[in-house]
């Protein structure tokens, strides 16, 4: 416990200085933090992300030299390489990152898309990157958009803006199936279909709210 005496103030936690001058505190008693040290708690992540990294490189480069050594014609090396790149992606995004977990979320599919794109043409496209992960990641984003509205019920109209994304998304894997990029209608349709039902199934039972946050969204 420690005390100021330019504010007269008691204060609990343990700190040098006043919270509220900044004046330089008079300990009296010792006392244990009552509020968990952040930054001690975002170091060791830090530290941890630094020695995934490190280890990740070291065992890159190990793999590769053994896939040199080996047989270079079949790169598998290179398909560690991107799993583990991947890792840390997820760790720098998911754990040390600061943004909002709906932005984390939507960042995640498209790394993961992205990563399934590369990992495609690594193995010699295969065309499944587009027609199968894709819609993959629209369906799963469809489903975690719904339950998170169920959690977050007070401000479920948040989430409008994130459907109608998804919305966009479907129409363009309907323009690549035009364009000939994707073959696979299946589930192209399955993904447009999820993320028409939930818009649609919002703007009903959503009401008057639904259609004044799309209003105040589009300056209607």
């Amino acid at each position: 416990m420690s005390k100021c005496r330019q504010c007269n103030l008691e204060i609990l936690d343990e700190t040098d200085r006043c919270p509220l001058c900044s004046s330089v505190l008079e300990h009296t008693i010792a006392v244990e933090n009552m509020y968990p040290n952040a930054k001690v708690k975002t170091r060791k992540w830090v530290f941890m992300s630094k020695v995934y990294l490190f280890c990740a490189i070291v065992l890159e480069v190990i793999l590769y030299g053994i896939n040199y050594v080996d047989n270079y014609k079949i790169g598998w090396s290179l398909i560690t390489g991107l799993i583990l790149l991947y890792g840390y992606l997820v760790i720098q995004l998911t754990i040390l990152g600061q943004a909002g977990h709906k932005i984390k979320i939507v960042l995640l599919a498209a790394i993961t898309f992205v990563m399934m794109v590369v990992l495609d043409l690594l193995i010699g496209y295969k065309g499944w990157s587009v027609n199968y992960a894709l819609p993959t990641c629209i369906i799963i984003l469809d489903i975690g958009i719904a339950v998170l509205m169920l959690i977050n019920r007070r401000n479920w109209q948040s989430y409008i803006m994130w459907q109608i994304l998804m919305l966009l998304v479907s129409g363009a894997m309907i323009l690549l199936y035009i364009f000939g990029i994707m073959t696979s209608p299946y589930m192209m349709g399955i993904a447009v279909m999820c993320s028409g039902m939930l818009f649609l199934g919002t703007l009903i039972f959503g009401d008057r709210r639904a259609r004044v946050e799309v209003q105040r969204r589009f300056h209607i």
